[in-house]
């Protein structure tokens, strides 16, 4: 198996975001897909970044307040929050969720 192209999801060590926040991440060149496994109830607070982000939920639903609007999410409805836009959230079941910024988030290679 070419390991420079083929990657094993397994091998990815999760790391603690915040409280309740598992996160598995994973950056190219051009972006960073964030996968989280998030516990029922559990708060990211209102924050901005000057990246693209494109918010999707792979199981479960999630409360989304965007610039004070707040949206729940589910497999059929994602975001998508320019740069600078205040927005957070909260786990309304347990849930897996996958975030894409871009540019990289090079605040995150550090975890």
């Amino acid at each position: 198996m070419d390991t420079l192209i083929f990657k094993k999801f397994s091998e990815i060590e999760a790391k603690q975001m915040s409280p309740g926040y598992m996160a598995k991440l994973i950056h190219t060149e051009v972006n960073t897909l964030n996968f989280l496994e998030v516990e029922a109830g559990a708060v990211s607070a209102i924050h901005t970044h000057p990246h693209h982000q494109c918010a999707f939920v792979l199981e479960g639903q999630f409360e989304l307040i965007v610039n004070g609007v707040p949206q729940v999410l589910d497999t059929n409805t994602f975001a998508v929050i320019p740069p600078n836009v205040p927005h957070g959230g909260r786990a309304i079941t347990k849930c897996k969720l996958l975030d894409i910024f871009s540019p990289i988030r090079e605040d995150l290679r550090q975890l």
